[in-house]
């Protein structure tokens, strides 16, 4: 068992038998795990390693810092055991500066590709993405692209703007050389996404408009072609964008279903059940959560750390193979983010001081251990449902027969939780109000 209660407390493992409190009649909660019901299959939790993310871990921290950062990051004995990992495709809002794989001069145009390079992320991108994989062969590797390099656009700078339709099948060819670049480095990439956040086009960081026609056709008739040409094998997940407007992926996959293996989600806008509405409209489509960041916005500990762990569950409870945070690290300042961006307000996975190399992990590194400690890669979702809606969960079955579950009191009173496996007798505990428990099971039916 994990427990945590407080920000004094945020990871505190204890063993299963000593939680008991008494027989299962004094439980005022009931949580039953119905594993003849399952869900989707699990390939994990993680982050992303932006360049301003990878920067501080690879340059700011000494050697010593970043290893030992590093295997509590991915190593599933020693450390968390993250398994997924969604990058940029060339600059992000949290980039020191405005980049893609194929800058060129005002009025240039390269439709072969020939000046496309990688160097940039082989500086600190990719030995952090191939010291994740050697400490977790698990480890999946999302991209997603902020925008198309600025001579392919309607703005010619990847600041605002839409791309051209005549550079279409070119942006695809740009997919394929990432790709191909990354797979060079022992990194194959699992899924991309054609862009983040296609509804947004933001004025101080790149980005880029593509409505939901324009993403059907550029994967429809250019991305997968292209893919299948070379021999690619990366899912494509449609939008990557907010709850809010589940039309937009609708439309996409109504209009390329064949070509789109799933959806791909992030938190700012909605609610979760989203993410059914959709599944249930395309059953066969997967579901992701690529994005979701913490931030000053949700100034107080306790309903940060709540928002994170309430909202992983519903975001687990509505399908989701991933539930990936944002930053991997940001500085004192939230940053380094772009030039022009602003004052920040996002908090990473760890906070690195650029002044003192002090290092800090914050409350979201706590509450992904929550759940990728008990919730391994290929994990399937078991049914689970509570006596009483205060009290949530979200169980599955590991590959090794455990049971892993992360339950979450939202109430305002301590409960006493029993939860009921088949065959076993109840495992029954207290839980604080807003406090999460993490449960892990060992072969229940043994």
């Amino acid at each position: 068992m994990y427990r945590s209660t407080g920000e004094n407390e945020l990871f505190i493992e204890q063993p299963l038998e000593q939680q008991k409190v008494g027989a299962s009649e004094q439980a005022t909660v009931t949580v039953t795990i119905d594993e003849s019901q399952t869900y989707q299959e699990m390939d994990g939790f993680g982050a992303s390693f932006t360049d301003s993310a990878a920067y501080l871990i690879n340059r700011v921290l000494s050697p010593e810092q970043r290893t030992e950062l590093m295997k509590r990051l991915f190593d599933p004995a020693a450390g968390i055991g993250l398994s997924v990992l969604r990058n940029p495709m060339g600059a992000s809002d949290y980039a020191r500066t405005v980049y893609s794989y194929n800058d060129l001069s005002e009025g240039e145009t390269d439709m072969e590709l020939n000046r496309f390079s990688a160097a940039h992320d082989e500086e600190d991108i990719i030995p952090l993405l191939q010291q994740a994989v050697a400490l977790n062969p698990a480890v999946k590797l999302m991209a997603s692209p902020w925008s198309a390099p600025g001579w392919m656009k309607t703005s010619g700078s990847m600041i605002t703007g839409r791309l051209k339709p005549e550079y279409y099948g070119v942006y695809a060819g740009y997919f394929v050389r990432y790709i191909q670049a990354y797979a060079e480095h022992g990194l194959p990439v699992y899924a991309v996404t054609p862009q983040n956040e296609p509804l947004f086009e933001p004025h101080h960081y790149p980005g880029m408009l593509m409505l939901p026609e324009e993403q059907a056709i550029f994967v429809r008739e250019h991305l997968k072609p292209a893919f299948v040409k070379h021999k690619i094998h990366a899912k494509i997940l449609c939008y990557d964008h907010n709850w809010d407007r589940p039309d937009y992926p609708l439309a996409v996959l109504a209009a390329a279903g064949e070509a789109v293996d799933g959806v791909a989600w992030h938190w700012y806008g909605g609610t979760a059940s989203a993410q059914s509405k959709v599944k249930q409209a395309f059953e066969d489509k997967e579901v992701h959560f690529t994005e979701g960041s913490g931030g000053e916005w949700i100034p107080p500990f306790e309903q940060a750390f709540s928002n994170v762990i309430r909202t992983g569950i519903e975001i687990l409870r509505n399908h989701s193979k991933s539930f990936v945070l944002w930053n991997m690290a940001l500085d004192e300042q939230n940053g380094p983010a772009v030039p022009g961006f602003g004052r920040s307000t996002c908090r990473g996975i760890v906070r690195i001081d650029q002044q003192t190399r002090e290092l800090t992990y914050t409350l979201d590194y706590y509450a992904l251990a929550h759940f990728s400690k008990v919730i391994r890669p290929k994990a399937l979702r078991l049914e689970s449902h509570s006596t009483h809606p205060a009290v949530t969960s979200a169980a599955f079955r590991n590959l090794d027969g455990s049971v892993g579950a992360v339950l979450f009191n939202d109430g305002e009173k301590l409960e006493i939780v029993a939860v009921r496996l088949p065959g076993e007798e109840p495992l029954t505990f207290s839980m604080a109000p807003k406090s999460a428990v993490s449960l892990l099971v060992k072969h229940p039916k043994e």
